[in-house]
């Protein structure tokens, strides 16, 4: 570091008031400087007070001590030279992409001619890559489409420093992918301060020049800093290989393990799971009990020559076709693609909540038709109802599956799946008053307790950020391995298909989506994260699926982007 960086956070603190009038430390004295042209990922924990810290570097919220200095001067409300981008993009809906940016550029450069400002909307409009959309509206543009206006919008104003509070969060992983190229072309080409907030960790040593890592909340300060000593240029593919970025890699996983630990709710075993039997609410054919079938355990689930196709204006759309798969009792298979490929429509066909067009699913030994308590889904939303407690929401599944258990039985599993999943000092906490993270735990919890004969898991942890979605993932895991329920995942995270799977089976970009490649994952179990990070093979497997969701990196998914 040099005696003079651009940027200097000296013992920032902020807390904030409830309507309890409690009172909660959010900052606890951030401390770091930032050199002129340098690229500083700051990584944290949901709630660790990431925004709050960037939102008081853009001048947007007043620290209650400490100072912010920018090239030596406090900082005092916000201005051009500090341009922020947040999660969500708030574009004007009846303004054109054009007409969106240059709103930023007509209220920070009066002083410009308009031939000089329609210059500089046109060059940051192009610099994003969306020239070819000018006059386009937002909702006639993708997600990361408009996120790229947002972007655009910050650097028309020319800042010193461009603030990215978590831009790239909500969008699916190819178009992420897609921005996360943007922002390092912006790096390259604009060569400007960049301050990155994110809980991605591969996004951050993709992009930073160092890596900071916030503490948990409360009063979260700079835990560590790490350097990325990766050299420019990174190509994702290429940075799996590269020994210096695994080591990194493993470095800074293994340290957010830790401090996750260090917060990790208890998972304490207070109550003992019954002996009961749940009741079959979907029994087999006559045929089959009359041939007295023994139980099944090979070829449990088999998806046959599966087809869907959805009316559209334009004609029939075949999303899904020839999906063949044979899966055994108690395997666990993860299902990951580019958005678009029919992942979830799968899913849910599995579920008996989507109709099949063509072929069929069979389970146990009985084909799919309809949905029932013996297929339990866990959605990306949790699905609960708010106004119910933890406790009653997982009854209500219970009640159905378990009617001629004894009411101290029933509560009993209910309290015990909820143990199981972190909640034992929660179960009776209002779902509308629970963070995302706990309300999926309920939904785990919820569907674990069905007793299923399928877990069917559509990106449940999808909402969440990777730091949580690290903690749920080993919930799942935990509960997981004493059930052995037969389990399908779908998944945009390569760790977590690999992690969780017994067989990561790729497909193919929509439409006419099916199985392009199956990866048989020859890990022990059961699986603990940093075990595997240091498995020789873990990064094999993770670039034979990076290789594949690279070769289909075209087609309707990427246009979307």
């Amino acid at each position: 570091m040099t005696n003079h960086p651009i940027l200097s956070l000296r013992g920032v603190t902020k807390s904030y008031s409830g309507q309890t009038g409690a009172t909660t430390e959010v900052l606890g004295g951030i401390d770091l400087e930032v050199e002129e042209g340098e690229f500083v990922a700051i990584l944290g924990f949901s709630g660790a007070g990431k925004t709050t810290l960037i939102s008081s570097v853009a001048g947007l919220v007043e620290p209650d001590s400490g100072e912010i200095l920018l090239r030596g001067e406090p900082v005092d409300g916000s201005g051009r030279d500090r341009g922020l981008v947040f999660q969500s993009y708030s574009l004007f809906p009846w303004l054109s992409v054009e007409q969106n940016v240059a709103l930023a550029v007509e209220a920070v450069h009066k002083n410009r001619s308009k031939s000089e400002r329609d210059e500089l909307i046109k060059q940051k409009v192009e610099l994003v890559g969306l020239g070819h959309a000018m006059d386009r509206k937002p909702s006639e543009l993708s997600g990361g489409m408009r996120q790229r206006v947002a972007v655009a919008r910050a650097l028309a104003m020319e800042p010193e420093i461009l603030l990215l509070d978590e831009p790239l969060s909500a969008l699916d992983a190819l178009t992420r992918a897609k921005l996360q190229d943007e922002i390092e072309r912006i790096r390259k080409e604009e060569k400007r301060t960049i301050i990155l907030v994110t809980n991605d960790v591969d996004e951050a040593l993709l992009l930073a020049d160092r890596v900071a890592v916030m503490t948990p909340a409360p009063a979260a300060t700079i835990g560590k800093i790490f350097d990325v000593n990766v050299p420019r240029p990174r190509e994702r593919e290429a940075m799996n290989d590269d020994a210096a970025f695994i080591r990194l890699r493993t470095d800074i996983v293994t340290y957010l393990g830790g401090l996750n630990e260090s917060i990790a709710l208890a998972t304490t075993e207070t109550v003992a799971l019954p002996d009961v039997a749940p009741l079959d609410l979907a029994p087999p054919p006559k045929a089959y009990r009359d041939a007295a079938q023994s139980s099944v355990t090979q070829r449990y689930l088999e998806f046959f020559k599966l087809k869907k196709i959805y009316p559209t204006p334009k004609g029939p759309l075949t999303v899904v076709e020839d999906f063949n798969l044979l899966m055994n009792k108690g395997e666990f298979i993860t299902l990951i693609g580019h958005s678009g490929c029919g992942k979830s429509t799968v899913l849910t066909m599995a579920a008996g909540l989507n109709e099949i067009s063509g072929g069929g699913i069979v389970l146990d030994n009985r084909e799919i038709e309809t949905a029932g308590p013996d297929k339990a889904v866990v959605f990306q939303a949790p699905s609960l109802m708010p106004w119910l407690t933890a406790r009653q929401n997982v009854d209500l599944g219970v009640n159905r599956v378990y009617a001629q258990a004894g009411k101290g039985e029933r509560r009993d599993i209910v309290d015990y799946y909820l143990d199981r999943v972190g909640l034992a000092d929660s179960k009776d906490k209002m779902a509308a008053e629970m963070s995302n993270g706990m309300r999926q735990r309920v939904g785990l919890a919820r569907a674990f307790a069905l007793s299923p004969r399928l877990l069917l898991l559509d990106e449940p942890f999808g909402m969440l950020d990777s730091l949580t979605r690290w903690d749920l993932q080993d919930v799942l895991t935990e509960v997981w391995n004493r059930t052995k329920v037969t389990a399908i995942m779908v998944t945009h995270d390569v760790d977590e298909a690999i992690l969780m799977a017994d067989r990561v089976v790729m497909m193919t970009n929509g439409p006419h989506a099916t199985i392009g490649k199956i990866l048989k994952i020859d890990l022990p179990r059961p699986r603990d994260r940093k075990a595997l990070l240091d498995h020789p093979k873990f990064y094999e497997y993770r670039q034979e699926v990076l290789r594949f969701l690279a070769e289909y990196d075209h087609g309707p998914a990427s246009k979307a982007a």
